[in-house]
């Protein structure tokens, strides 16, 4: 299997919404033999929300990952020059994170993480999450998708009549997107619509 011992990086930013959904992608990746390290911006470690309690996720996650959740600058900071990962995944991604990696702003430890891993050339999986994708965020999107050794995972808009701006990645398909990364290769990146939706 591709992912087998595998070393991933799993870095969430704060998309509350979103959150939930990326936690199954997360155990399959751990299922098809991948070593996960989940990796916190500040907001995901420090806050608690309607959706997520921030100390009920790191143990869901460190659960899900048998890790300790990196969530600081200098626990993220090696990855680069130790080459501690194979690849990392960002997801969710929202609309500020994007932004902020398309221009080399780096200033949380899941931009850390992701910078640390293009530095070295390595594969870099975005699963995007923002209100404003078909807005204001959608050329930061598009930089992104024309930066080598980034991957999007497919997105499509999750709500066209209360927000027709808005659009989320299908969490569903991170392991897919991450086997044909490791290849060099890109997964179609925008759907229609989700598939298996009624």
């Amino acid at each position: 299997m591709i992912l087998r011992n595998k070393k991933i990086g799993f870095a969430m930013t704060g998309s509350f919404c979103t959150l939930a959904d990326t936690l199954p992608a997360m155990q399959e990746l751990v299922n098809r033999g991948a070593i996960v390290t989940p990796i916190f911006s500040y907001h995901v470690y420090d806050c608690d929300t309607r959706f997520f309690k921030a100390l009920e996720l790191r143990q869901r996650v460190e659960a899900i990952c048998g890790q300790e959740v990196m969530h600081t600058l200098m626990q993220t900071e090696p990855i680069g020059p130790r080459r501690l990962l194979d690849m990392v995944v960002v997801a969710p991604c929202t609309g500020n994170s994007a932004a902020k990696l398309a221009l080399g702003i780096i200033d949380t430890p899941a931009l850390m993480a992701a910078k640390s891993q293009l530095r070295n050339g390595g594969p870099v999986v975005i699963g995007i999450s923002t209100n404003d994708g078909m807005g204001n965020s959608a050329k930061n999107i598009g930089m992104l998708a024309n930066m080598k050794n980034v991957y999007l995972v497919p997105y499509y808009q999750d709500d066209i009549a209360k927000k027709p701006n808005s659009v989320v990645a299908d969490m569903r398909l991170i392991p897919e997107v991450c086997e044909l990364a490791l290849q060099g290769k890109q997964y179609h990146p925008i759907l229609l619509r989700r598939g298996g939706d009624d």
